[in-house]
């Protein structure tokens, strides 16, 4: 589970935030703060994994906490959620480590797409790193795993499939580094088997997913879907 912060001035705007990202599987909010002091008390405790960040705080802003934050040895990862548009902001963020930034107003969907793609990222890093050394493969698969859309939505979906849905599985194939049943899927994605079976199927057909069978013990095959590169 990845333990989240969110942190923003408007406890109203920090509320919905906070329900948006406990919608998302595989993500709890741990804290709320109003206050980029409130902010770094809660990630000194050292509890906290990722934080969901407004730029405009009472006391500092979100950038200069950030800063404050890496100067102090914390290295929890950073989305930023803002109405702060300007490139100049978009810049900072970027040098000082944030790993998305999302314009307000945006939609639950726009949100989820980023905490996917930072959970794929979290699990691509855990699989190179029990490795101890990463090539450049694994290198760019840890770089890869942070693209929110890792391959454009798939024309007419089916009735019944949604795009977010869609792009879930996608990151999960693009970011594994061998096939993986639907089992294996829905494990990652936190859907039911039956749910992964059917937009593994709709994926594999479309030719965005490449089928191969795998033999066990029992002479049933196992379907396998591996990540087509386009």
């Amino acid at each position: 589970m990845i333990d989240v912060l969110v942190v923003d001035d408007d406890f109203r705007v920090a509320e919905i935030n906070a329900k948006y990202v406990g919608r998302v599987p595989g993500f709890r909010v741990a804290a709320r703060a109003h206050s980029a002091a409130q902010a770094l008390s809660a990630v000194q405790r050292g509890t906290i994994d990722l934080v969901v960040l407004d730029h405009y705080l009472p006391d500092e802003t979100g950038l200069e906490l950030v800063h404050r934050m890496r100067e102090q040895g914390h290295g929890t990862d950073v989305i930023m959620i803002t109405a702060a548009g300007d490139v100049a902001t978009v810049q900072t963020a970027m040098r000082l480590g944030a790993l998305h930034y999302l314009v307000k107003p945006f939609t639950f969907a726009a949100l989820r797409t980023r905490l996917d793609s930072y959970a794929a990222l979290r699990r691509t890093v855990d699989r190179v790193g029990g490795r101890g050394i990463a090539g450049q493969e694994q290198v760019d698969r840890i770089f890869s795993a942070l693209r929110t859309t890792p391959a454009p939505p798939s024309p007419g979906l089916p009735s019944g499939h949604s795009e977010p849905t869609t792009d879930l599985i996608c990151r999960v194939l693009h970011g594994a580094d061998h096939p993986l049943s639907a089992h294996e899927v829905a494990a990652e994605t936190g859907l039911s088997r039956s749910t992964a079976q059917r937009y593994l199927r709709h994926l594999e057909q479309a030719g965005r997913l490449r089928l191969s069978l795998r033999y066990g013990d029992t002479g049933r095959p196992e379907h396998r879907y591996a990540w087509v590169a386009p």
